[in-house]
């Protein structure tokens, strides 16, 4: 049997206790090296098999063996499995011949939003920056589909070594499509880890941030507004108008 694990932001009190039930019964773990050393301090005894970025297919290729040969086998994914995870990638290679499971996980969306306040209240969208399977230019569009909608927005791999002009451009483009430079975004550091960090701003303030791959990015609608220290999105519930910021 393989499961795809999605074991939360982080921390063990983020997992779901189905997921943490997987892990500790499993023969082995495998994963990205940065995620497997995220459970290896809660299960050091197991069998582990890592693989740097870039090398999903051999992984992947790798936990579907060892499943084929008897194993009870599970991969970890940061978040949930299925949300820019390898749920999907394990299904591709395994087709039907494997034994699956897929255990959902709390994603970085979500995680996040927790630690800033409420600022997934009404509709979102979540799009990754990472230009590594996606062309730019296919960004670019899905970014100013996202404001012309007045979604809330979640970024995730909004940076990187590789590519470290990537939110600029992304708020350049949300500005060009209308969106207002005092319009407020928040955005959280090393969800659930050590060394958790938040921040409130507005779109203008996010165009200057030094964000890295450990960094979630909310851009919020016209009914987010900060509260204090907290970044909120209406839902409607109270008729009040919409505003940017409530003491």
């Amino acid at each position: 049997m393989l499961t795809i694990v999605g074991i939360g932001p982080g921390e063990p009190g983020g997992m779901t206790l189905e997921a943490y039930q997987c892990l500790e019964r499993c023969d082995c773990i495998v994963g990205y090296h940065v995620y497997a050393d995220l459970v290896r301090v809660i299960f050091p005894d197991k069998e582990y098999y890592t693989t740097p970025m870039t090398q999903e297919v051999e992984r992947c290729l790798w936990a579907i063996e060892q499943a084929d040969a008897g194993r009870e086998v599970a991969l970890v994914c940061s978040g949930d499995s299925g949300v820019y995870g390898m749920a999907g990638l394990v299904c591709e290679l395994a087709g039907d011949r494997t034994a699956l499971e897929i255990l959902p996980g709390v994603t970085a969306a979500c995680s996040g939003a927790a630690v800033l306040g409420a600022p997934l209240a009404h509709d979102f969208a979540v799009i990754s920056l990472s230009d590594r399977l996606t062309p730019w230019e296919q960004i670019e569009r899905r970014l100013a589909a996202a404001a012309a909608g007045d979604f809330v927005i979640c970024l995730y791999n909004p940076a990187s070594k590789g590519r470290p002009d990537h939110l600029r451009r992304a708020c350049d483009i949300l500005l060009a499509s209308g969106m207002e430079e005092d319009r407020i975004c928040g955005v959280v550091h090393n969800i659930g880890r050590e060394g958790q960090s938040r921040q409130v701003m507005t779109l203008a303030g996010l165009r200057e941030y030094e964000a890295d791959m450990f960094t979630t990015v909310y851009i919020g609608s016209r009914m987010t507004r900060r509260i204090g220290e907290r970044m909120v999105t209406s839902r409607g519930y109270r008729k009040v108008p919409a505003g940017r910021c409530e003491n």
